[in-house]
């Protein structure tokens, strides 16, 4: 029932002459409304509102719904048991900056030459501009639009997250920023009344569309703060909203309020107790976010989304328990994921979706529930997962997940299909797991499947063919290298043969 233009569909009824009098018309709307409202769907419901949130660096094992046994997350676990949470939910890199690029371009980032994060001194380079992020489709469909903190997508005017479809902006535009105003303001002032221009991007201060804001609240609790006003925003608007709120917590550096920590008694690690702080910063935010949408009766139709955009970065407290390894691996701890889906009627509740679902399916998808056409030229790599998961089936069944990712003079690299997963890492032959039967990846079942092997292996050169040349380097010695090693030596990469 979705569309349907009621004047149209009478007014035409009646010029026909199928329709003479006011009582037939009264009574086919009367009897058409209770049709819809039979099958639980409200003219106010036809699109949804959607937000998406991204934790930066989140372990798999850093959610209770995922098991956390230390950390607590009561906010974000409720979302989960209303609605459904995923097993096996993966991003298109293991590091931020390409995977936020899929995110809102709907592209593996090596289609579009994103397969590195964004120079650490800032640059004039970024996402193209060709590639259309979700943003800018959901606004032409009358979405309002709304960006809230790490943006890592380009810092040039052309690139910036107004420009790229966002009615609202409120963050930083590099790759991460401290969280305490009080500290880093102060460093900000003093290198810019000694007239330096090249200010470490996790000092700056913050921006509103474009115009420098003076920050006084702890980072997470001020980007909480902008979600709740945005939403109270979109409520006195008659059109749906998008909200994408990317905090950078647990991101580095490790920060927390003491009061925050202090509900880890329990945690001795000093980093693990910081750490924990973060996240439930981050769950005590989306607990006021989910208020806020109660109280302005959005909560209903409201499709909210929570996910990490990469794995838990060990070394700096993270958890992603059984998983094997953390950021940056093509091992499932580098790319596998918390996820969840909530949304009142729609989404299944309490319900863990167990088949393989990819953050490139979150734009088709997306595009797809609020009713807009995504052109032909876009050529998304995800598929909108919408009607399987509806159905609890597999939404990629025979079909590949990738993930890439370039070394100095090699690349990491990994395939999930069905129940299998090959992997290569560390210049290592190509392995190969039943990872529904081996989460960790500890048994290699290479040899007695070698066919499956290498054909899964030929799919990912074959996909690789047309991949771009990286459009820019992290650091100025990556690019250097990668020249050197005459990268990307794919005749490495997919060599089955020892």
């Amino acid at each position: 029932m979705v569309g349907l233009n009621w004047p149209a569909i009478f007014i035409s009824k009646i010029e026909t002459g199928t329709m003479k009098t006011h009582t037939k018309l009264l009574s086919a709307l009367s009897s058409l409304a209770l049709l819809i409202g039979s099958a639980g769907i409200h003219a106010s419901e036809q699109k949804p509102n959607i937000i998406l949130i991204v934790a930066d660096d989140l372990g798999y094992a850093d959610v209770g719904f995922n098991g956390s046994k230390d950390i607590i997350t009561p906010n974000i676990d409720d979302l989960a048991k209303s609605g459904t949470s995923f097993s096996d939910a993966y991003v298109a890199h293991p590091f931020c900056g390409p995977s936020r690029a899929a995110l809102m371009t709907g592209r593996y980032p090596h289609k579009i030459g994103s397969q590195f994060n964004l120079p650490t001194r800032g640059s004039n380079v970024g996402v193209p501009t060709d590639a259309k992020f979700i943003s800018k489709l959901l606004n032409e469909n009358n979405y309002f639009t709304g960006a809230l903190g790490k943006w890592h997508l380009g810092d040039a005017p052309q690139y910036h997250p107004n420009q790229r479809g966002f009615d609202e902006y409120y963050g930083f535009l590099g790759g991460g920023h401290n969280y305490f105003p009080s500290q880093y303001q102060p460093m900000y002032e003093k290198q810019k009344a000694q007239g330096l221009k090249n200010i470490f991007e996790y000092l700056t201060p913050l921006e509103h569309n474009g115009k420098e804001v003076k920050e006084t609240e702890y980072i997470t609790d001020a980007l909480s703060r902008e979600a709740v006003n945005f939403v109270d925003k979109a409520a006195n608007k008659t059109n749906p909203f998008f909200l994408y709120l990317a905090y950078n917590a647990p991101h580095v550096p490790l920060q927390a309020k003491d009061e925050d920590m202090a509900m880890f008694p329990d945690i001795k690690n000093i980093d693990r107790k910081t750490y924990a702080g973060m996240v439930y910063a981050v769950d005590r935010g989306i607990g006021k976010l989910v208020e806020t949408l109660k109280k302005n009766n959005q909560y209903d139709n409201t499709l909210i989304v929570f996910m990490s955009d990469n794995g838990g970065k060990l070394s700096k407290g993270a958890n992603n328990f059984p998983l094997t390894a953390g950021k940056g691996s093509t091992q499932e701890g580098g790319f596998r994921v918390p996820m969840l889906f909530h949304w009142p009627k729609h989404v299944p509740a309490g319900k863990r979706f167990s088949h393989p679902v990819s953050a490139l399916d979150l734009y088709p998808t997306f595009a797809a529930l609020a009713g807009a056409k995504v052109e032909g030229n876009q050529h998304l790599d995800g598929t909108n997962m919408w009607p399987a998961f509806i159905k609890n089936e597999n939404p990629h069944k025979d079909e590949p997940i990738y993930a890439l990712r370039h070394r100095k003079g090699y690349s990491d690299a990994a395939i999930r299909m069905n129940q299998w997963k090959a992997l290569k890492v560390n210049q290592q032959p190509w392995q190969l797991f039943n990872i529904e039967n081996d989460i960790s990846e500890k048994h290699d079942v290479s040899k007695s499947n070698k066919a499956l092997l290498t054909d899964m292996v030929r799919e990912m050169e074959k996909w690789s063919w047309d991949n771009q040349q990286p459009s820019w380097f992290h650091e100025t010695t990556e690019g250097v290298n990668w020249r050197l090693d005459a990268m990307p030596r794919f005749d490495k990469t997919f060599k089955t043969t020892k």
